[in-house]
């Protein structure tokens, strides 16, 4: 299992898996490669072997204000005070295994390290307690 930078070369991974995960929350490859980027450092895929199994999307945001689903953001804000998780998606195989909390884990040193100490996100599938594990709050 090996979490690694996304690159523009992994989107068609990236898509395959959101169209699994996340059927009922489509958002077009635009959408998906504006957010690697406009935040590379926070774009990663999850490979097991050399196969992708999942994606995380993120980047520093302004607290309170979510980003419509499948549209562009043109930017990001130039006073950040939230971090925001955009997308964890993982695939079958790939949950239960710790990748998840791993990814939360290292999202949430990288967001400290750019003085970030609010992390956001909107949980989907049922998916809260996994975010209440990780100190997430509704």
């Amino acid at each position: 299992m090996n979490w690694r930078t996304m690159s523009a070369l992994d989107l068609r991974a990236v898509e395959a898996i959101a169209a699994v995960v996340h059927k009922d929350f489509y958002e077009s490859p635009e959408v998906l490669a504006e957010r690697v980027a406009l935040y590379p450092f926070g774009a990663h895929l999850l490979e097991i072997g050399e196969r992708p199994v999942g994606y995380v999307l993120s980047h520093p945001w302004t607290a309170g204000v979510v980003p419509a689903l499948n549209s562009l953001l043109g930017a990001l804000p130039a006073d950040p005070d939230t971090y925001y998780l955009h997308d964890l998606a993982l695939l079958p195989v790939a949950r239960r295994i710790g990748a998840g909390g791993m990814m939360v884990e290292a999202l949430t040193r990288h967001a400290e390290a750019r003085g970030l100490r609010q992390m956001s996100l909107v949980a989907v599938h049922g998916s809260a307690s996994f975010w209440r594990r990780h100190d997430f709050l509704p």
